[in-house]
């Protein structure tokens, strides 16, 4: 039996305090904001729980309301996860192709890249509120322009039918952050690749293909993953954009159910919002907050395992 040296246990033990001092601020940072909160979440969600009494017990009844007898929840996830495909897609493809756009002008291109970028800045609310009056079906100048154009013109935030639509329209108007992550990973892409796959009689597509995808793909998989969570918390634009289309934009004492019009434009966190503090059913708001981790999370470890698979195929 091997004995291990007194001085040897030493040097262990301080090379392990040595790293938990390093990692204290991590670990304290994840305690206080991660772990604590998502455990108090869970155990909040079988009280019966407003707020304000103390919390009581009542096992599987608020996942029993959230998923039987709340009118809301279904409406939310459908329009949530309509959101994550065909807002990501669009926003990711629109960024991209952006990028290549400014990446490309050689006439006045900080002009360009300013243009895009400046909408990324407008406030949110002030944004959306915007939207809502460039696209009034009345007297909006959208729906004007179109029937100069005799075009069909579009409820948009008054039409169930086009108001994730509209919503679409305006995360594409905002594009500038996507846009600076692109370009910034096309500028970085070697001009030797692109000089020898033309030598080889490559075309434009070609190139793009097999020279600037193999490059940017790291990149492409950043924005999915990031655009699918910042998506699954989609709150303040489609909020506002209901509010103001229906008239209700504020004041005290003020009732408002979300999702306006026909439940188009409720999101998850929208519920969230509105059961733990317009309802005070704290539970039932915890369990919706766990469904839309538990979403994330699967969201997120899908992307990255079929991301980390096409990066190795690319390898």
């Amino acid at each position: 039996m091997t004995t291990i040296h007194p001085g040897l246990k030493a040097r262990r033990r301080r090379s392990a305090l040595r790293t938990a001092a390093f990692l204290s601020p991590w670990l304290l940072g994840f305690s206080v904001f991660f772990a604590y909160p998502l455990l108090a979440t869970l155990y909040f969600s079988f009280m019966k729980y407003d707020g304000f009494t103390a919390p009581v017990w009542n096992g599987l009844a608020n996942w029993s309301y959230v998923f039987q007898d709340y009118p809301f929840f279904w409406p939310a996830l459908r329009n949530t996860l309509w959101l994550v495909v065909v807002m990501v897609s669009l926003r990711v493809v629109f960024g991209l192709g952006v990028g290549l756009l400014v990446t490309r002008v050689r006439t006045a291109p900080g002009l360009f890249r300013t243009f895009f970028y400046l909408p990324y800045l407008a406030p949110p609310v002030a944004a959306t509120m915007a939207f809502v009056f460039l696209l009034n079906p009345g007297t909006g100048p959208a729906n004007t322009v179109l029937d100069l154009f005799g075009m069909p013109q579009p409820g948009w935030f008054k039409d169930a039918d086009w108001s994730k639509p509209a919503l679409t329209l305006l995360a594409l108007w905002g594009i500038g952050d996507l846009m600076i992550i692109f370009m910034a990973a096309l500028l970085d892409v070697p001009r030797d690749q692109y000089e020898a796959a033309e030598l080889d009689g490559a075309g434009p597509f070609a190139r793009f293909r097999y020279v600037t995808l193999p490059n940017i793909s790291p990149i492409l998989l950043f924005a999915v993953v990031t655009g699918v969570i910042e998506t699954m918390q989609f709150y303040t634009q489609p909020l506002v954009a209901g509010k103001v289309a229906s008239g209700v934009i504020g004041g005290s004492g003020q009732q408002f159910e979300p999702g306006y019009p026909d439940q188009s434009t409720l999101t998850v966190p929208q519920i969230v919002y509105n059961l733990g503090f317009q309802r005070f059913d704290t539970g039932s708001a915890c369990v919706v907050a766990l469904v839309l981790f538990a979403l994330c999370m699967a969201f997120t470890a899908v992307l990255m395992r079929r991301g980390s698979g096409f990066l190795s195929a690319e390898d």
